[in-house]
């Protein structure tokens, strides 16, 4: 897109938009969705699978929870991210 194209005024109709309820709303061209696609779906990030995590109840010292909340970031996460590099450095010796 060259900038004189980013600078047009739009050609929507956003009154009309704004005004359709989900009735006034053609579907027709867009097959349904069904249980077996999602069974099938495969969740993306970046053009990668991610993994599917386990929820697990596993016991964790408080301190230790207090810590990772105090770094202001996701703390599962980065547990998560720590612990997948300790599996990843032993699975290498």
């Amino acid at each position: 897109m060259t900038k004189k194209n980013t600078l047009e005024t739009s050609q929507t109709d956003w009154a009309r938009i704004d005004a359709m309820t989900d009735e006034d709303i053609d579907y027709s061209d867009i097959p349904p969705i069904t249980e077996e696609m999602f069974a099938h779906a495969v969740r993306m990030k970046n053009g990668k699978p991610i993994p599917t995590a386990l929820q697990e109840n596993v016991p964790i010292d408080r301190d230790i929870i207090e810590f990772f909340k105090s770094q202001g970031f996701s703390y599962p996460l980065k547990i998560n991210q720590l612990l997948r590099a300790y599996m990843e450095a032993q699975q290498a010796k």
